[in-house]
């Protein structure tokens, strides 16, 4: 199977068309994600409810959930190739399409700037709550602009370059596995009462995965930032200073170099479930954040995508 015909194909598909609204019900990480709740439930029922249980059972989750997705995305694979080689490359290039997210993230964005400009600000404080998991409903329009730069920027590392990386060593079972665990944190990976010692192994797996491509992302987000504003020096140099300024070992990564990149200030303190969480600002206040930064973040998120579909492909055809 040529997996790097299946990854171009995806992103291709990704690029044109984002996710297909109607097939949501049979998107891959909508099944996840329906698969995390039942096997959530099952096995809280199987362990005693201690610490020791509960990690136990997110550990036993945390394992099942992205090696069952390999197993059956690559059995399934190998079947279709049985019948016809290019119905596997077929099948891999659109399970690849739907592991990406180029196009939804810019669309999701830009929907935030959309309604910044012809709405109202509750409009914009909900356009952004569904891209991002903070509380939105105290924001103000400054705070609705950073949020949604600064999902574009985490997202870019997640949505694209992680996908395509996994992709590039094992194929689209590799790319949809790594979703598997990315959705298992986006769902149970939280500090909170009810997944603090449940999810504990999706946070830490997750750190694990994300930790080579978050650093790819940067330095693909640092050329983006180079080629598109100019500003490549400054996007290193806030780099360098603040990539380290966040309790996750990978999600400052491209917020700094964002943050560089468009001179504004970002992140800062920020409430989640009610509670208020001190987290310290990256960037420097060069200027104030204004709604022609969210464009300006989602064309360095392209431009970074394309970079980072031709550095892959590379190293695909010459060297794995």
């Amino acid at each position: 199977m040529n997996v790097l015909t299946a990854m171009v194909f995806g992103f291709a598909l990704d690029l044109l068309l984002g996710d297909p609204r109607k097939l949501t019900g049979i998107h891959p990480v909508v099944l996840m994600g329906k698969s995390i709740r039942i096997l959530e439930t099952s096995l809280r029922s199987l362990f005693p409810k201690t610490p020791a249980g509960e990690r136990f059972a997110g550990t036993v989750l945390a394992i099942l959930l992205p090696a069952g997705v390999y197993c059956l995305c690559h059995m399934i694979s190998v079947r279709a190739e049985r019948f016809s080689p290019a119905l596997q490359t077929l099948l891999e290039g659109v399970w690849c399409w739907q592991a990406l997210a180029v196009k939804d993230l810019k669309v999701e964005a830009m929907d935030v700037s959309a309604a910044l400009e012809s709405g109202t600000l509750e409009d914009a404080r909900y356009a952004v709550s569904r891209i991002v998991g903070r509380d939105t409903r105290q924001l103000s329009k400054k705070g609705v602009i950073c949020a949604a730069v600064e999902t574009v920027a985490e997202n870019f590392s997640d949505g694209v370059v992680a996908p395509l990386f996994y992709m590039m060593l094992g194929g689209a079972p590799a790319a949809l596995a790594y979703k598997a665990i990315n959705t298992m944190d986006s769902m149970i990976g939280y500090q909170n009462d009810r997944y603090r010692f449940f999810g504990t192994a999706a946070a830490k797996m997750d750190d694990a995965v994300n930790f080579i491509p978050s650093r790819l992302a940067a330095w693909l987000l640092i050329a983006a930032s180079q080629l598109c504003v100019g500003r490549g020096r400054e996007a290193i140099r806030i780099w360098k200073r603040d990539r380290k300024k966040h309790a996750s070992p990978n999600a400052a990564q491209c917020e700094s170099v964002m943050a560089g990149a468009l001179g504004i200030r970002l992140c800062g303190p920020a409430s989640y479930f009610g509670i208020l969480h001190d987290k310290p600002y990256i960037g420097d206040p060069d200027r104030e954040a204004d709604t022609a930064d969210i464009a300006c973040a989602c064309h360095l998120e392209v431009a970074g995508s394309v970079f980072a579909l031709i550095l892959f492909s590379i190293l695909r055809g010459t060297i794995i």
